[in-house]
């Protein structure tokens, strides 16, 4: 099975995935595949470049072809994306990163879809 995460609750990123999910994806023991992992509000921060939890977890993605992306508009109030006309680019976050909104989440998820969608 194939899953996609999406992190909408506090600290849903540090805890949920840094400390339970990543493990289980370095161990090789999540269970299914990960698709891709949408972050909402704080939980973008995980990205940030220095990050321990999110280089960790931007190595993982790399290495299994996991999407990681941010809200384009969390994103960008927290300092870490630029806005230009309609378009966000991801700035100061670890290697591999998307911004965007929901259709840029379908769209980027139409060649790996998930059989279910979580939200965490």
């Amino acid at each position: 099975m194939k899953v996609a995460y999406i992190l909408n609750s506090p600290n849903a990123a540090n805890y949920k995935v840094g400390e339970m999910i990543l493990p289980q994806l370095e161990n090789d023991t999540h269970g299914v595949e990960v698709a891709g992992i949408f972050f909402f509000d704080d939980n973008t921060m995980l990205l940030q470049k220095g990050n321990p939890k999110g280089e960790r977890l931007a190595a993982i993605a790399k290495e299994k072809g996991m999407l990681l992306m941010m809200c384009d508009q969390c994103a960008n109030q927290r300092g870490l994306a630029d806005k230009d006309g309609d378009k966000y680019t991801p700035r100061g976050t670890v290697e591999g990163v998307a911004v965007g909104c929901f259709p840029d989440l379908y769209s980027a998820l139409s060649g790996n879809m998930p059989d279910q969608v979580i939200s965490l």
